[in-house]
């Protein structure tokens, strides 16, 4: 099974410093790719149209060579927003423009995503099938993975974006070419985990096994940005990995701190949840990570980062914490300090509670 990270939250994105260091990280931690899909680009969802800036594309570049170098396949994320409400030749034009570009940067898979869009179109399966046939047809990418519409079964995805077509899911995976990956976020948009039952049925609807887009560490919501996931294993996650394509993990906004959640969900999805050695697996994680002195004492406030978060801290608390933090010279610190600080703003384009 393919497992990687997909930085595809709203909100404060990776610095490209961060990025490049990941490659390196996920390398050593058995992941087999990355792709940059933050929502803060623009210039991959609502303005598609227009040409991403030199500097992105320059960072991209960059970034597809340090992963050739480690072994790690290097992704974009295309939303090209709405599309499918017209498109005609002028739209084809500059999708078609927009892959070449990505092209340029040398990047091995290409991410198509249709979430976050209207979904209330007559014909939406055909459409989004037709569109995705062009630009594999366009691209270099070695793989492709789309993000239908409606990736979850939960009913907010129809109270934001209208009820989906009659049998929207049936008709996709019909119509999709089965080389190309459809990611699946589980039986709602944030899920601790997957059952085999609930596996079986939408590689059923699919006509493949999912590629598992996990959000059950991504805190750009509104109620969860005031929480540092540090853990996965405290929620009860657990994936069968055969049952699945791929796992595609949708990080925290902090990119270093991201890192010790990471660890851990390598021992979870080797043994298919959660195991008895959740503390010492974590302390061995936090060893293995080659961490300063400092992490020990992050261990144990982790609970408190995780569980009680920011909205309900104290100000004694949160006090403690950041005169603890913030004179650290060092990423992780670093970051914790400017969540305690309150930094991390939520992005109001983020739907999900």
């Amino acid at each position: 099974m393919d497992a990687g990270v997909i930085e595809g939250f709203f909100g404060r994105p990776w610095a490209w410093s961060a990025r490049l260091s990941a490659v390196d990280f996920l390398r050593d931690w058995g992941y087999q790719f990355y792709v940059y899909a933050p929502k803060a680009d623009s210039f991959l969802r609502r303005r598609w149209r227009e040409p991403m800036p030199e500097e992105t594309l320059r960072h991209l570049s960059e970034l597809s060579k340090r992963g050739a170098a480690s072994g790690i396949s290097i992704g974009v994320g295309l939303t090209p927003f709405e599309i499918y409400l017209n498109y005609d030749a002028k739209a084809r034009t500059a999708l078609c423009a927009k892959v070449r570009q990505i092209n340029e940067t040398g990047v091995d898979l290409l991410c198509i995503l249709f979430d976050d869009m209207r979904g209330d179109v007559d014909g939406l399966p055909k459409l989004q099938a037709e569109i995705v046939a062009d630009i594999s047809a366009w691209s270099n990418a070695r793989r492709c993975i789309i993000c239908p519409t409606y990736y979850s079964y939960d009913s907010r995805l129809a109270k934001e974006f209208g009820l989906a077509p009659k049998a929207y899911l049936r008709d996709l995976g019909e119509m999709i070419d089965p080389q190309i990956d459809i990611f699946w976020t589980g039986e709602k948009v944030i899920s601790n985990g997957y059952s085999a039952e609930h596996l079986a049925d939408v590689t059923t609807q699919l006509r493949r096994k999912p590629f598992i887009w996990d959000n059950s560490i991504a805190n750009d919501s509104k109620l969860r940005t005031d929480q540092l996931f540090l853990d996965p294993s405290a929620g009860g996650w657990a994936m069968p990995a055969e049952l699945v394509a791929g796992l595609a993990i949708n990080p925290m906004n902090q990119a270093h701190l991201t890192r010790i959640a990471l660890c851990r969900f390598t021992t979870l999805w080797a043994q298919g949840g959660m195991d008895s050695g959740v503390a010492s697996a974590r302390s061995d994680c936090l060893n293995d990570l080659g961490a300063p002195a400092f992490m020990p004492r992050l261990l144990a406030d982790g609970a408190v980062m995780q569980k009680t978060g920011l909205a309900r801290m104290d100000d004694e608390t949160r006090r403690t914490l950041l005169a603890r933090y913030e004179p650290i010279a060092d990423p992780y610190a670093q970051e914790i300090a400017a969540w305690l600080r309150g930094e991390y703003v939520f992005d109001p384009q983020c739907l999900t509670s």
